[in-house]
């Protein structure tokens, strides 16, 4: 399932999904497990609720779960939804969050788990560039 570099690196970097066996959760807040609002599993069709890690994976299967593209950056980045954000714990959860999601750990997952991961990398990179510019943060704020 999870081998070679793509094994090595999750486990070193202790951010396995949540609920699966010698796997860590990643740490985030009630705001972070907003979201998915799929109410099941795509791929084993598991009962919906409250998905484990920040959202991104089934606690049936483990298999990564589509984007709500409507999802707030400030939840997404586990900010407070203010203009004064902490810079430094902005880049640690972006980090966090690529390790998470980034597709280069599911080149050797199904096609639809690789399309997700795109997107979720996608929402993660815009979070992050529009909170870590104030003037895009501002903007972000009043839109």
């Amino acid at each position: 399932m999870w081998g070679g570099r793509t094994g090595a690196l999750s486990r070193v970097w202790g951010l396995w999904p949540t609920g699966v066996l010698g796997r860590k959760p990643l740490s985030c807040n009630a705001a972070s497990l907003e979201g998915n609002n799929s109410p099941h599993c795509w791929n084993c069709g598991g009962p919906g609720g409250p998905l484990r890690g920040d959202g991104f994976f089934c606690p049936q299967c483990s298999a990564l779960q589509p984007p709500d593209p409507t999802r707030d950056h400030f939840s997404l980045m586990d900010c407070n939804r203010s203009f004064r954000v902490d810079t430094v714990k902005l880049q640690h959860r972006y980090q966090q969050l690529q390790r998470l999601v980034h597709p280069d750990f599911f080149s050797q997952r199904s096609q639809t788990e690789r399309d997700f991961s795109e997107k979720h990398s996608t929402l993660v990179n815009d979070a992050y560039k529009t909170l870590l510019a104030p003037l895009s943060r501002g903007l972000y704020l009043v839109s």
